[in-house]
């Protein structure tokens, strides 16, 4: 960049680590220096160093796990780094969790007071700019009933209001453009374009690559806590898919990325009679290679292994995705698809895999597990797994709804 350019955010070699304890009171007894080291670490961010300029749209992109919305935490000063420095010049809006600052026994007014102090406004400033919030979020009389009363899509679109309407000087947004119908979402990505033509300086992360493309003049890929590169939107998305793959080299000295984890929730519902087990499950690509991002067009496959302890006469394999505000999607199992109808006997061990083309938009899934089956009249659930893992849908041209049609569109002079 330029050298006359001012700096917006400069980031300097920041390095957050966590520590990550096998039981609950090893970190107790690390908290009273009663044990040694019984702890492993984990670099969430490895000596990260960017630098962002006033007036630019930023893209910051990688894998779950790569560092991005801790970046953006310590950036908005929500988590403190372990070390490094961060500097900021101007004051920022950053929506990343919409409506966390939100009290629920409180109206939409109210709500829009206290976050709108919280950000360091007066009471007057916010008085100014109410008008604009309550036409922005649209949601009528029911900015005077208590927020818990308020349907998923009337709360984020009065959180996505508040924090949008408060005329920053950097604007952070993380995934936040997809909330709300498709009329909203338009609404949203037109304040965006305003925001940009205005010259803000703006941080955009997002799983839509075609919307990282459109908007950003720079991207910042992140992998694993370590900042792998920037450049263009076409240099870095081009290498991002090469990291999704297992292809990008490191470091320059030829080796590949390893294998992103299984991204297992700690807090995965689970019960069942263990008349079958799930003992095993993850998701590979269409090159085979486990992964918890997928490339939406391309072909994937989830894997489940189970292991039969007792006599069941026909189980019932199956798979579910949710998005992350728990809506379900879509979900195929054995019986349905006629796979597989015999009965399985105690010590037996079965894979099941279901394989598929990757229609759903670019963002954020859970995977569901179940064994199921009917004993006679009785339908009997032997082991489910709800929200067992979170894959990441890239996508590089979202459309309307949950999925793709695929849709072969011509526009011709007649």
């Amino acid at each position: 960049m330029e050298k006359n350019r001012k700096l917006a955010i400069e980031v300097k070699n920041v390095v957050k680590v966590y520590k990550l304890y096998e039981k609950l009171r090893d970190r107790m007894y690390d908290a009273l220096g009663l044990k040694k080291k019984n702890y492993k670490l984990y670099y969430a961010l490895n000596g990260v160093s960017l630098n962002v300029y006033q007036g630019e749209t930023v893209g910051i992109i990688g894998t779950n796990g790569s560092g991005k919305s801790t970046l953006l935490k310590i950036i908005t000063g929500v988590l403190n780094q372990t070390s490094g420095e961060v500097n900021v010049n101007g004051r920022i809006s950053a929506l990343l969790e919409l409506g966390a600052g939100f009290n629920m026994e409180y109206n939409g007014i109210e709500n829009i007071y206290l976050n709108g102090t919280m950000l360091g406004y007066s009471e007057k400033e916010i008085d100014e700019k109410l008008p604009a919030i309550l036409e922005f979020a649209d949601i009528g009389d029911y900015v005077y009933q208590p927020v818990k009363t308020y349907s998923s899509g009337m709360f984020v679109r009065l959180a996505f209001a508040v924090a949008i309407n408060i005329e920053p000087e950097i604007l952070i947004v993380d995934e936040a453009l997809s909330v709300g119908d498709v009329f909203f979402q338009a609404k949203c990505y037109h304040k965006f374009e305003e925001f940009k033509k205005l010259g803000k300086t703006i941080i955009f992360v997002s799983h839509d690559l075609g919307s990282i493309s459109k908007y950003c003049d720079r991207v910042f890929l992140l992998n694993k806590g370590n900042l792998l590169g920037e450049g263009s939107p076409k240099e870095m998305i081009d290498a991002y898919k090469r990291v999704l793959v297992g292809q990008y080299e490191e470091n320059g000295d030829g080796t590949q990325a390893e294998e992103p984890n299984e991204n297992r929730n700690p807090e995965t519902l689970e019960y069942g009679t263990r008349q079958a087990e799930i003992v095993e499950y993850y998701v590979t690509d269409e090159n085979g290679v486990r992964s918890t991002a997928i490339l939406k067009g391309t072909e994937f496959t989830v894997h489940m292994k189970v292991k039969v302890n007792g006599h069941i006469p026909a189980p019932i394999f199956a798979v579910s995705f949710k998005d992350i505000r728990g809506t379900e999607i879509t979900g195929t199992n054995t019986m349905a698809e006629k796979a597989f109808l015999d009965c399985v006997e105690p010590g037996q061990r079965k894979e099941i895999t279901f394989t598929q083309k990757m229609s759903l938009q670019g963002g954020e899934y859970l995977l569901s597990f179940g064994v199921t089956g009917y004993n006679g009249n009785n339908f009997e659930v032997y082991h489910r797994l709800y929200d067992a893992i979170n894959i990441t849908v890239v996508s590089d041209k979202n459309t309307v709804g949950f999925y793709d049609m695929d849709s072969k569109t011509v526009v011709k002079d007649v």
